[in-house]
Order: structure tokens, then C-alpha cells, then sequence
């Protein structure tokens, strides 16, 4: 697979499966490209190009020091383009923190380079408790969760990947191998990368950026009971300040909607591309599958 190389020299890993009309899936904390493999072959199948980096300091990308802020990690997503050689509009879906790749993307570079856009239990617009977000998360509790990671941050990724699923004693919608698998992607990632980027993801304020989605086919979807970024301060959120937005609400469902209610996540996302985004070099003949499976 290849390697983007960005403005300040990190590699940026990426994955490049099927052909047709350009989607970007762009994951989240702490996570790494990994998080969308059954989305990206429901995509490809039904004839989407898809494009799946691991964010700068996770995954298989290179670990630099520097540059874990929106702004930068706009400019990978930009030079991840450039390498692949894609000139036109893309589509964009952005999990948690990845949406905040998608608002500031789709507002420093333009909206003409974004053909749709997905919101899934998004950071967007704001995580943070301020006085004039009062549905934030209080500050307090984001600095419990950063002593926890500094403490021990292998254990509190075991702790923090069972809230992301919603796994405890009477409620297992994911097997413990789910659970172990994103124990391994999280780890992947270096100590600095982690704490700076969760940083970013709870300190960025996205609201400038979404009057740039005017014009734009959005989708949101985020579980009602998510415990890490919690509905009432982000998904309802956006929604009001994307008003032609479709909100769409996974009742009882955790952060994790991607394994927790796999086959609706997939069947939402295709379903709103292949209808909002009409290329013609797309193939969606035998080989795709049915929207309603």
C-alpha cells in the first residue's frame, strides 16, 4: 500500500481500493484506517474508489513530534489526494475525531473539492464545555481522562475501548476479539501522538467551519447513548447548524457504531453516496451488494 509524504516530510499511510467516484474515510481516535475495512468493501463493491489513511502518529504512518492540529491534518488529507492523483470532488466520512478532518478539510480547501460529506458520532461542532456550549463535556472530566492516560495508558485504553462499544456485564454488542483488535490498533500509536491528538479532538472548535457545508449532501448518524462524545453537544449539534443536514439517530447505540451496528452503518453510508454522488466511472453491475442486504 502507499505512502503520501506531507508538507513536514511524515509518511502518511494510506490505503487505495476500487475504482469509480472518490470517498475518503478518515478515522478516529485511537484508532487506525483499519476501523472502516467492512465500510470500504461495501464501497468498493457498490463502485467506489476509496481512499483510508492512518492519521499522522497512528496506525502505520510515521510518528513526528509535531503537527497533531486540525490545520495540519487537513493538509495530509490534501497531500494524501495529491499522491493519489485525485484532482476531483471527494466524498468524506469522518468517525469521532475524524470529523473534524472533514469540517476543516471541506472549509480550508474549499467546498468545491467535497462532492458529500458524513458525519459518524462526530467530535463536530465543539466537544469542550464552554460558557457558550454549555451541552460540552466539562473540562474537568477531560482532564481526568488525560491523567489517565499519562498514568497508564495501556490500561486506560482497555477501560476507554469498553465504553466505545458499550461492553460491560448485561449489555456485549461486540465480541472481546473486537475489543482486542482495537487495543492493538490503539497501541499502534506513539505516546505523543495520542495525548496531543486527543488534545486537538477535545479542544478544536469546528463551528467556523460549518457554514462552508452550505450546498453540500451531509449525513450524521450517532448513537444515542454514547458515552465518549455524547449526542446532545455534537450530533443534534450539527444538525441544527448544518440545517439541509439528514440526522439520523441509532437509538441505545454506543460511540462505536461501526462494529456495534455494523450492517445499518454500512447500509446508511452506501446507500446516501451512491445516492447524493452520481459518477460514471463507477461499475455497480453483478459484483456490488444489494443496498438492502
Amino acid at each position: 500500500m502507499p505512502y503520501a509524504k506531507a508538507k513536514d516530510g511524515t509518511m502518511l499511510y494510506y490505503k487505495d481500493w476500487g475504482r469509480g467516484d472518490p470517498v475518503v474515510l478518515l478515522h478516529g481516535w485511537p484508532l487506525t484506517g483499519d476501523t472502516f475495512d467492512d465500510l470500504a468493501i461495501k464501497l468498493v463493491e457498490n463502485g467506489k474508489r476509496c481512499i483510508i489513511p492512518d492519521r499522522r502518529g497512528f496506525g502505520r504512518s510515521e510518528q513526528p513530534w509535531d503537527g497533531y492540529d486540525y490545520d495540519t491534518f487537513s493538509d495530509d488529507v490534501a497531500a494524501i489526494l495529491e499522491d493519489a492523483r485525485i484532482n476531483q470532488p471527494v466524498a468524506l466520512v469522518g468517525f469521532s475525531m475524524g470529523g473534524g478532518e472533514v469540517a476543516r478539510f471541506t472549509s480550508k480547501q474549499g467546498k468545491g473539492r467535497v462532492s458529500a460529506a458524513v458525519f459518524a458520532s462526530s467530535v463536530v461542532p465543539k466537544v469542550a464545555q464552554s460558557d457558550d456550549w454549555p451541552d460540552g463535556v466539562p473540562q474537568a472530566k477531560l482532564d481526568q481522562i488525560t491523567q489517565q492516560m499519562t498514568e497508564d495508558r495501556a490500561g486506560f485504553m482497555k477501560t476507554f475501548l469498553q465504553q466505545f462499544y458499550g461492553w460491560g456485564v448485561l449489555s456485549r454488542p461486540v465480541s472481546e476479539a473486537v475489543l482486542d483488535s482495537g487495543f492493538q490498533q490503539a497501541m499502534m500509536a506513539g505516546a505523543r501522538p495520542t495525548y496531543a491528538a486527543a488534545a486537538a479532538w477535545a479542544g478544536t472548535d469546528f463551528r467556523p467551519d460549518l457554514p462552508a457545508f452550505e450546498g453540500i449532501p451531509t449525513l450524521i448518524l450517532h448513537g444515542t447513548s454514547d458515552a465518549n462524545v455524547p449526542i446532545e453537544g455534537t450530533g443534534r449539534k450539527t444538525a441544527e447548524l448544518i440545517p439541509h443536514a439528514t440526522l439520523i439517530e441509532y437509538d441505545g447505540s454506543p460511540h462505536g457504531i461501526f462494529e456495534t451496528d455494523k450492517e445499518r452503518f454500512c447500509r446508511d453510508v452506501t446507500e446516501f453516496l451512491t445516492r447524493e454522488v452520481r459518477g460514471t466511472s463507477a461499475d455497480t453491475s453483478a459484483s456490488a451488494i444489494p443496498l438492502n442486504s
